[in-house]
């Protein structure tokens, strides 16, 4: 249509009308449509929608209080902002229009609202499938935790629907989710409290109450998903078969006939190939002295045992091997950590925990033949530290005290006889032998420098067990060196306490005379008003002042 439009014009034609006449053209070629989901922006993952709000939601019909009565035509009009530019034009969406949208995109949406509008969300949630209402607080506080919980609920739940039925046809769903399998139900399969990697199945039956004229496709599909299994359903009408085999060997001697086995007295089956009335009364196939259904109502009982489906197990199909604790992806660990029997691991030797985990030797715990350094103790091969502690075998400890700090008292009262310990010295420094260095030590960073509780500076050398851990140190003999700097020290500390003190006087001083010259200030001031005050003179007759006078007249009085 462009090139038409520029075939029509003039060869002279000005510029500006043939950039009008392009313009036009490109006004009247058709528009490319983009998908919402190329507009929103979406990826092919989990899609999940957030609305939060403190106040009803408008449905379909709202929008004629403002004069709009166009039905909502479920696009996506937003502006280069990304906001939606065609409120003024269209309805709002009905709550049954909503829900075809949200599911047909595969969005999941979480209703945050506050408390008193939480009844009317948790009605909307009834109609919307995979939707779930959190309350939000009113300051907005636990937005996060909300989200996070509505999530948790989302991925715990998984809901199985079909698309539109053809006329005649109907469904029914019976779940298997880990547990005896549900009643059948016709709208469709749900299990919750799904863990991560647990398996689920539906059974879906599928019934024809009519004759379909042509096939038909039926989706089934698991909400949240993308993927869709598609069911291809077609219908005999009419059975125009007569053949006939007698003694058929498919049906170990029965009759085949239109394809079904006709099976002689006393043998059952679908091929005839069980022996007497078990499968009919389910025999084998029920615990004893009971009349619930056969295989505990998930397998199918042929010839009088169970025959499960997968990830079922045991005689009557009881055991579910899919529920059973997983590490590192597998059930149970592997073949070489442990087996799944009736949902409950059964590890190997050298491995316990629920899913068999946990390796049960302590070998990688240890060190110098302490489990965990002695700060911890070993849990599935690996050392779970007590507080403070770090590490893989929690030999570490930041906030406890280095050497230098615990033997620093040490060094003080053995040295010196002074500190803390000066009165329990020999009982609390038994393996730490003292002595004093007459002279300064040549190179002291290789040494502690600790402060002592009344000023002092001990400098000091540890030899033999001083980088070891504090429980072992006990054990060990030490010997210190000790040097201290006593007047050094001292004389810094004096200055120090000087400075300070001098400061604080100044201070003192500076606070004083300002104090002094502001009462001076105001005494001076209070004086000169005293004086103005006794200065002033007043003048007690004022020249324009004049009398009222007053005027009495008696209305009741007549002169003579």
């Amino acid at each position: 249509m462009q090139a038409r439009a520029r075939a029509r014009l003039p060869a002279k034609t000005p510029a500006p009308a043939r950039a009008r006449a392009r313009s036009e053209a490109k006004a009247r070629a058709p528009q490319k449509r983009v998908p919402p989901q190329e507009r929103i922006g979406w990826r092919p993952v989990t899609r999940l929608l957030v609305f939060a709000s403190d106040d009803a939601f408008h449905t379909a019909g709202d929008g004629k209080l403002g004069g709009i009565v166009t039905p909502s035509d479920a696009r996506c009009h937003l502006d280069a902002s990304g906001v939606y530019a065609k409120s003024h034009l269209y309805d709002y969406p009905s709550v049954g229009h909503l829900a075809q949208v949200l599911s047909a995109a595969n969005i999941q949406p979480i209703f945050a609202v506050t408390g008193p509008t939480l009844p009317i969300y948790q009605e909307l949630s009834r109609l919307i499938p995979k939707s779930v209402v959190g309350e939000l607080r009113e300051d907005s506080s636990n937005v996060v935790q909300l989200i996070a919980d509505a999530y948790n609920s989302l991925l715990s739940t998984v809901e199985l629907q079909h698309s539109p039925l053809p006329p005649g046809i109907s469904l029914s769903y019976q779940s298997h989710c880990g547990g005896p399998p549900g009643p059948p139900r016709p709208h469709g399969g749900v299990c919750t409290g799904v863990r991560v990697n647990q398996e689920v199945t539906f059974t879906v039956r599928v019934r024809a109450g009519a004759c379909l004229g042509s096939r038909q496709r039926v989706g089934l599909r698991v909400l949240g998903f993308t993927e869709e299994l598609s069911l291809e359903l077609g219908t005999l009408c009419g059975c125009s078969c007569t053949h006939h085999q007698p003694q058929a060997p498919l049906c170990h001697g029965g009759t085949l006939l239109c394809g079904v086995c006709r099976c002689p007295g006393g043998r059952r089956g679908r091929r005839c190939e069980c022996e007497g009335a078990t499968e009919a009364a389910g025999g084998g196939c029920r615990p004893p002295n009971s009349t619930g259904p056969p295989c505990s109502g998930r397998g199918r009982c042929v010839c009088g045992a169970c025959e499960c489906p997968p990830g079922l197990s045991g005689t009557l199909c009881q055991c579910d091997s899919s529920g059973c604790e997983r590490h590192e992806g597998l059930p149970c660990g592997g073949p070489q950590r442990g087996e799944c029997v009736c949902g409950t691991c059964r590890c190997r030797e050298g491995f316990g925990g629920s899913g068999c985990g946990c390796p049960l030797g302590r070998g990688g715990c240890l060190r110098r033949g302490r489990e965990c350094s002695g700060h911890g103790r070993c849990v599935c091969g690996s050392c779970l530290c007590q507080p403070g502690y770090l590490g893989p075998l929690c030999a570490r400890c930041p906030s406890c005290r280095t050497p230098c700090q615990r033997l620093r008292d040490c060094a003080d009262c053995g040295a010196f006889g002074r500190g803390p310990l000066r009165g329990n010295c020999t009982r609390a420094c038994t393996h730490v032998t003292a002595r004093v260095l007459p002279a300064p030590p040549p190179d002291p960073r290789a040494w502690c420098r600790e402060k002592t509780e009344d000023g002092r500076v001990l400098l000091f050398l540890i030899e033999g067990g001083g980088e070891e851990e504090e429980e072992e140190e006990e054990g060990r003999e030490v010997t210190l060196t000790v040097w201290a700097e006593e007047a050094g020290e001292g004389s810094v500390a004096g200055l120090v306490a000087g400075l300070v003190a001098g400061l604080v006087a100044l201070g003192l001083l500076v606070l004083g005379l300002g104090r002094l010259s502001l009462e001076l200030h105001d005494r001076r001031e209070y004086r000169r008003f005293q004086r103005e005050r006794q200065r002033a003179r007043w003048n007690e007759n004022n020249p324009l002042f004049k009398s009222a006078t007053t005027t009495t007249v008696n209305p009741r009085y007549l002169p003579e």
